[in-house]
Parts: structure tokens; C-alpha cells; sequence
């Protein structure tokens, strides 16, 4: 790495097994204003004799975990939350009902994701 270069990492980091998905951020200028782009890059580790190697190929059984790790970054990327509603005569709107579990987000402790803190960018693994 040269001396000017800044080598950087990851916003985060979601892994299923030895497959992961890493979500990238770019700056670049479009219509002369600066905008974030993001890249994913998703990638598996393995061994071979005393030495870990990384491959963009995967097997079929590696598929779910793709799809998997690939879901999560999305999610990461488009669902954004909100501080709820205050209720409406004691009942919430209804855009805030819980009708279903787990789409939005999952809470800490939560069994499918284990959060790696400290680190470098933050980690999820998947089951």
C-alpha cells in the first residue's frame, strides 16, 4: 500500500457459514453533486492445506447461504426505520402494527443473528 492510500473496509458485514456479504460504500459525483453508491461483494472462505483462500464460486449447496446473505444486505440497504406514531385515540396506525414477525428487523439477542462488536465493521452471522 503506498503512502497516500487509505485502505478501507466494510460498513458491514453479514455471514452465513464460511459465505459472507460485504457492503461497500463509494463516493462519487453524478449530475455535480456527491452521492453514496454502495457495492456488495459476496464472497466464500475455505481452506485448502494450511491456507485460507477466498472464491466468488460456489457449490449448489452454498446457495441458500447466498441468497441468505444477499437478502440481509439488501434489507440493510432499503428498509429504514422510524420512531413509531404516537397513538391515535389509544390505538396505533396502522403502518406501525406488528403483522408480521421479523421483517423489519431482528432485536438484540435475538437467536438468528449473533453481533460481533470490536471487531472492525460490524459482523452478522447468519444461521
Amino acid at each position: 500500500m503506498q503512502e497516500n492510500e487509505v485502505k478501507t473496509r466494510p460498513i458491514r458485514v453479514f455471514r452465513c457459514g464460511a459465505v459472507a456479504a460485504a457492503i461497500w460504500v463509494d463516493h462519487r459525483v453524478i449530475n455535480d453533486a456527491v452521492v453514496k453508491v454502495h457495492s456488495i461483494q459476496i464472497t466464500k472462505n475455505y481452506r485448502q492445506g494450511d491456507e485460507w483462500k477466498r472464491t466468488t464460486t460456489f457449490t449448489t449447496e452454498d446457495l441458500l447461504k447466498v441468497a441468505m446473505v444477499a437478502t440481509e444486505a439488501y434489507k440493510f440497504l432499503r428498509l429504514r426505520s422510524e420512531e413509531p406514531a404516537e397513538p391515535v385515540n389509544g390505538r396505533r396506525p396502522a403502518e406501525d402494527m406488528d403483522i408480521s414477525s421479523g421483517t423489519e428487523s431482528y432485536p438484540a439477542g435475538h437467536p438468528t443473528f449473533q453481533s460481533h462488536q470490536g471487531q472492525g465493521p460490524e459482523k452478522e452471522v447468519l444461521p
